[in-house]
């Protein structure tokens, strides 16, 4: 799509508003942290307590597979795997029953470092497919590597989420979330890589929406959430909700109990304007 045509197209959603069906969502992904059971506990009590002051957030957890089973899901505190399997049997694998009966409600599915790892466009295709029949919530991560003037990376985008999204039915589509997540902006660890600015997550918001206006109408595209990832840090998380982004998904930050509250903190306020 030409950039003209693209900047059409997005004044055409914003025209038209867009409707968020589950609020401000923020999504912790622990990935290999932490080190211990305790210390997974300590920052569960603490993530429940926050979540019990601040009514206006979606919050959701997720920890490591061996940690999953510490979390008793709450009306404000959701839990989340950052992955599972499809192939049966094989060994290590996670499958979706696994995850049901340990009250997960969301699954990862997508994210860049699995990506990295050599999980395919295709599979992440089949692994939306099955967890959306599995009635679990699909945090779709899609994200380019980096940006050209040509504006190429929309098209890396795009393909990325219909790939994902290809079996998918409009009546499946409620059970979906979709987590912009630019490679450039990831961190190492600490939060507090470069992040995108508030535009440049709006504009990828619109982008996004307009491609699943096209696939799925109006109505049940714009209510499907879409949150950002990528360096997310109390610093720049009020900034980045005045992009209109609907949450986000948490990496570095979301293992240190001050500024993850912190960013739950942000997200309620601006939940209440």
């Amino acid at each position: 799509m030409a950039r003209g045509e693209l900047g059409t197209a997005i004044a055409n959603i914003k025209q038209h508003g867009t409707i968020s069906a589950m609020g401000i969502l923020v999504i912790g992904n622990w990935k290999m942290n932490p080190g211990s059971r305790k210390d997974a506990l300590k920052l569960i009590k603490l993530f429940n307590a926050a979540c019990a002051k601040n009514k206006n957030i979606s919050a959701v957890i997720a920890p490591p597979f061996p940690y999953l089973s510490l979390v008793t899901p709450k009306k404000q505190l959701k839990l989340c795997a950052q992955s599972f399997d499809v192939e049966m049997p094989l060994t290590g694998g996670i499958s979706i029953p696994m995850l049901k009966d340990l009250k997960v409600s969301y699954v990862i599915v997508g994210h860049s470092e699995r990506r990295a790892h050599g999980e395919t466009d295709t599979q992440i295709g089949v692994k939306v497919t099955v967890a959306t029949q599995g009635a679990l919530k699909v945090v779709v991560c899609v994200g380019e590597k980096e940006r050209d003037h040509s504006g190429k990376y929309f098209g890396t985008v795009e393909a990325q989420v219909l790939a994902a999204l290809k079996n998918v039915t409009r009546s499946q589509l409620v059970n979906i979330v979709i987590a912009y997540e630019p490679i450039w902006a990831i961190s190492s660890g600490d939060g507090r890589g470069e992040t995108a600015t508030p535009d440049t997550a709006h504009e990828m918001k619109l982008f996004i929406q307009k491609v699943l206006v096209g696939k799925y109408g109006r109505a049940a595209a714009l209510r499907v959430p879409i949150i950002y990832g990528g360096s997310v840090n109390p610093e720049n998380a009020s900034a980045l909700l005045g992009g209109e982004v609907d949450g986000f998904l948490v990496g570095g930050a979301s293992i240190k109990a001050d500024a993850f509250i912190s960013i739950l903190k942000t997200a309620a306020a601006y939940g209440k304007k």
